[in-house]
């Protein structure tokens, strides 16, 4: 049932999901081009408003009308208050930048002072309410603007905004009498629907936006919205609200563009805000345009709804399908689960049947039962046999257990040939030590009574002392030659047959070799036989059927081949113990036969290999090795035949 229903309600979910949560990020990012690309309009909107300020305002002082006006001051009080209506503008004087309208100073202002420099120039600028009262009666008062509490914003004790933002304009006049004079006009965008209402127009034409959405735009003095369509109601206009302080930090305090969703008075809208920088170089309001985020959120939901619901549809039809071809499959699997555990309890008599079914799993079913019934006989016949061998294997004991002890007792005997052949090449050395030195002595003995000559009478009793200890100590060391070597003294040497030895040593090594898992294979191919002890030969094989147990803890097989090598009269007897181990090394290979040196640490004396090509040397033939690593090793060895000479 789970690989059935994995692809439908797991697999598939995923995709979908993983497919829906894509598609809603790039609906995210859709919606933040398309307010940026908003925002840019807004923005040029607003620049061309500035421009086009400048240009109507360089159009009347560089005019006839005006020139002929300066020459009356009552007539250039008429024309000015004519053009400030025709302008739309909110003030409109002329200066030498000394004195403006009751008193406000014009000249601090960068505006005027380009026109007075002969630029003209548009700007946004902020004037207090002071300043606004100077330039035009009751503008102050149109200018302030209650602030309304606005939650996340950042906290303030005013209660009104007192200032006005204007599109500040200057253009250069000369006077008759030659100085330099500048027509400054001027218009307040507090309260300005006009203004705002005409940016929204030209962003968010009839069908921009998906139905239920609407545009909105805002012109921010500080962080006060003080010209705006955003409503606080359905018929007030949120004027004197305030924006959130993370807005006013990246946009204000950072002068970073705003690009993301925001809560805009009491909803979320997809929005960009933008700084506005005055005729100074500082950061004084922001403009905003932005668009109501919930009908694209509820599309997105619909949509996610829907894809679900055709999801669910589509899974109603299909898992009951699913199952149904699953169940063709895994209940036939069920059932042999089920017969198997039965036969596992010990019924063996438990099959399947025919299920009625052609398909593959029922042929599998079919071939299980198979299976059973030649199980079934086989535990028959395998019960038969255990009754007639156990029989044999209660003869066989008493057997073996004369075997083994007849096997330790010559085990005892070969770790003692062993020790003794060891022996051997530690006396062999030290006879040759104390031999040459004691020819010395005696040498330098006889140069000494020869010397002396007749004087050699006062020391005799001492030469012949020194002549007694010098044959005692040759005396001791004969003896322990003779201890290590007995056969050398007592002629022990005899003609045997390798392949009986090899027969022997598998006797002796069964042992070993049965408690390793090793299997053993013996090819005899020839019966020559040859001259040497047969203990030796012995001591030899065990020696190589010993370290090839060693090189097998996991098991393996031994192989043994005696046969003939080359022809007469260089015939030799080949005696090939072939293990299946983990090889010797390269490194290891060249020194396997120097005395002492062994791989076992402190399990070995290293003189095994050694002994046994001494052994094989006096009885006139070799040893020789092949092995690689992780194929196992090769040693074989050549005698001389005593019947081929």
């Amino acid at each position: 049932m789970v690989i059935a229903l994995l692809p439908m309600l797991v697999l598939l979910p995923l995709m979908l999901g993983s497919t829906m949560l894509r598609w809603s990020g790039k609906i995210d990012d859709i919606l933040i081009t398309k307010v940026n690309g908003d925002l840019t309009i807004a923005e040029q909107y607003l620049a061309r408003l500035m421009e086009l300020s400048g240009e109507r305002l360089d159009a009347v002082a560089g005019s006839v009308t005006l020139r002929d006006a300066l020459d009356g001051a009552g007539r250039l009080d008429a024309l000015l208050a004519e053009r400030r209506e025709a302008l739309q503008l909110d003030f409109l004087y002329l200066t030498t930048g000394e004195t403006g309208p009751r008193g406000f100073v014009p000249d601090d202002w960068p505006v005027v002072r380009a026109a007075l420099d002969g630029r003209a120039e548009s700007a946004i600028d902020i004037l207090s309410g002071a300043a606004l009262d100077q330039l035009a009666p009751n503008l102050a008062a149109i200018a302030a603007i209650p602030l309304v509490q606005t939650v996340a914003a950042v906290p303030t004790d005013r209660a009104v905004e007192t200032r006005g933002m204007i599109v500040h304009s200057a253009a250069p006049v000369t006077l008759p009498d030659g100085r330099r004079a500048a027509l400054v006009g001027g218009r307040l965008l507090n309260r300005n629907l006009d203004f705002i209402d005409t940016i929204n127009a030209l962003v968010y034409r009839e069908q921009s936006l998906p139905e239920g959405s609407r545009g909105t735009a805002t012109l921010f003095l500080d962080d006060v919205r003080i010209s705006t369509n955003v409503r606080l109601f359905e018929d007030v206009r949120a004027l004197g609200t305030r924006v959130s302080a993370a807005v006013r930090g990246r946009v204000l305090d950072d002068g970073a563009v705003w690009l993301d969703r925001a809560f805009v008075v009491n909803d979320w809208y997809i929005s960009a805000y933008q700084p506005i920088v005055d005729s100074f170089g500082a950061r004084v309001g922001m403009l905003y345009v932005g668009f109501l985020e919930r009908p694209f959120q509820q599309a997105k939901t619909l949509s996610v709804l829907s894809v679900v619901a055709v999801f669910l549809l589509i899974a109603a039809v299909s898992v009951p399908i699913f199952l149904r071809w699953a169940g063709r499959i895994f209940l036939p699997l069920e059932g042999m689960t089920q017969t198997i555990a039965r036969v596992e309890a010990g019924d063996l008599k438990a099959r399947n049947g025919d299920t009625g079914d052609r398909g593959e799993i029922a042929q599998v079913a079919g071939h299980l039962d198979h299976l059973l019934d030649a199980i079934q006989e086989r535990d028959r016949q395998l019960r038969d046999w255990a009754n007639s061998l156990e029989a044999k294997v209660e003869e066989r004991t008493a057997d073996l257990r004369a075997a083994n002890q007849k096997l330790e007792q010559t085990t005892e005997r070969l770790i003692m040939s062993e020790k003794l052949a060891a022996v051997g090449e530690i006396t062999a050395s030290v006879a040759h030590e104390i031999n040459n030195p004691i020819a010395v002595i005696q040498g330098n003995l006889d140069v000494a009574r020869s010397l002396l000559a007749e004087n050699a009478q006062a020391v005799d009793t001492e030469f012949r002392l020194i002549d007694d200890q010098v044959y005692r100590i040759g005396a001791i060391v004969s003896k322990l030659l003779q201890f290590a070597r007995p056969d050398e003294y007592s002629g022990a040497a005899n003609v045997i047959s390798p392949a009986e030895v090899v027969r022997d040593c598998l006797v002796l090594t069964r042992h070993q070799i049965e408690a390793n898992g090793i299997e053993t294979q013996v090819e005899i191919a020839s019966d020559h036989r040859v001259l040497m002890a047969r203990t030796e030969l012995q001591q030899v094989m065990v020696n190589l059927i010993l370290n090839a147990v060693h090189a097998m803890p996991g098991g393996g097989v031994l192989r043994f081949r005696v046969r003939d090598e080359g022809t007469a009269p260089d015939a030799l007897v080949a005696i090939e113990v072939e293990d299946s181990g983990t090889g010797i090394p390269p490194e290891t290979l060249r020194r396997i036969f120097d005395p002492f040196f062994t791989t076992k640490q402190a399990q070995g004396t290293g003189l095994g290999l050694s002994i046994s090509q001494t052994l094989v040397s006096r009885a006139g033939g070799r040893i020789e090795v092949h092995s690689e690593t992780g194929q196992g090793s090769r040693f074989t060895i050549f005698l001389p035949p005593t019947d081929l000479r």
